[in-house]
């Protein structure tokens, strides 16, 4: 890659840190996209993906958890149903038009009813039954094992859309979610393949920079409304980026 179109992807790689790091998300569906327009070969696309993930996660998770956003008790069933499926996505890859289709259309699913859905603080939020709760964590486990994306950008509007926590609470709760599930599809992934982009140190350092200014951002100033609005507009350009570029 030229030094110039590196330089061009870095700048991108920081804005989608940023802008992801607010709502929680490590920005994989984001830096997927940017990889396949900036022509990254597509072996190292995924696992480019996941060990940036797990790097940035780490430090977005510690905010939202430092400002009291992610519960413990509402995370175990998903976690523990999304983490072996994880795994095996991981493991396991697919033809990059089938990749570019799948990813495009749960992002653009999970974007939209952020979009639709009224602002209604009057109702109270409660927790799913653990069937449900289980049958969400092993699905979106296994499609963020798949894609490299994590899984962050399914559960975050999946929790707000269903009344399962509030905005800031499912952010929070996405962030840890990301981290687990990314853990898991890099070590299934790496079972497979090691193909990762030698200028890959530089990517992590501007990636976990971005997603530590955009997670305090996220955790401390922004509003309920303004997290769901800013992550629905990301799931969004994100999925219409791969939707239509594959």
């Amino acid at each position: 890659m030229a030094e110039t179109t590196l330089a061009l992807f870095c700048v991108t790689l920081a804005a989608i840190a940023i802008l992801y790091g607010s709502v929680g998300q490590a920005g994989a569906s984001g830096t997927i996209a940017a990889m396949a327009l900036f022509g990254f070969p597509a072996a190292t696309i995924k696992p480019t993906s996941l060990v940036l993930n797990v790097l940035v996660s780490v430090v977005v998770s510690q905010r939202f958890v430092r400002a009291g956003h992610v519960s413990w008790r509402l995370l175990g069933p998903f976690a523990l149903a999304s983490v072996p499926l994880a795994g095996l996505g991981g493991y396991l890859s697919l033809p990059a038009p089938v990749f570019n289709r799948l990813l495009g259309g749960l992002l653009l699913a999970a974007a939209l009813p952020l979009f639709l859905r009224r602002d209604r603080p009057e109702l109270a939020v409660s927790p799913p039954r653990l069937p449900q709760a289980l049958l969400a964590g092993g699905t979106i486990g296994l499609l963020s094992g798949l894609t490299g994306m994590g899984g962050g950008v399914l559960i975050a509007p999946l929790l707000i859309h269903r009344r399962w926590a509030r905005p800031q609470a499912a952010a929070g709760l996405s962030s840890v979610f990301i981290l687990i599930n990314s853990a898991a599809a890099l070590l299934g992934h790496l079972r497979a393949s090691t193909d990762l982009p030698p200028h890959l140190p530089l990517l992590a350092a501007i990636a976990i920079g971005g997603g530590a200014l955009g997670a305090q951002l996220g955790s401390v100033h922004l509003s309920a409304t303004a997290i769901r609005r800013l992550l629905g507009g990301v799931l969004l350009l994100a999925s219409l980026r791969l939707l239509l570029g594959s």
